[in-house]
């Protein structure tokens, strides 16, 4: 079955960084363009940055260009987010997803604060 698993969440300073990853089974992973997802506390669930299926082609929400980087290793079935510049605003529980289907991970708590 698919299974999506993140890693990488945890405590950061404002202005410093993380790396996200995503380790995907069950399907061909280098077939489906993937996303990265993130949910604040009493806010939606917002797309953060999408990759293409052979890694061409990235796009990133405004509130992240500049900052968070996402790139994929489809002879690993993983997909990263670097995240760079973090911001308090950045808190959110980080989610990768599989473009244009309802496949999810569990999630990944990033907080950033002092």
């Amino acid at each position: 079955q698919v299974q999506l698993v993140e890693s990488g969440g945890g405590l950061a300073q404002p202005g410093g960084s993380l790396r996200l990853s995503c380790a995907a089974s069950g399907f061909i992973f280098s077939n489906f363009a993937m996303n990265w997802y993130r949910q604040a506390p009493a806010k939606e669930r917002e797309l953060v940055a999408d990759v293409s299926s052979i890694g061409s082609t990235t796009n990133y929400a405004d509130s992240v260009k500049g900052g968070f980087t996402i790139s994929r290793d489809n002879a690993k079935s993983m997909v990263y987010l670097q995240m760079n510049s973090l911001k308090p605003e950045d808190t959110a529980v980080y989610y990768c997803k599989i473009g244009g289907y309802p496949y999810w991970g569990q999630g990944t708590q990033v907080t950033v604060s002092s």
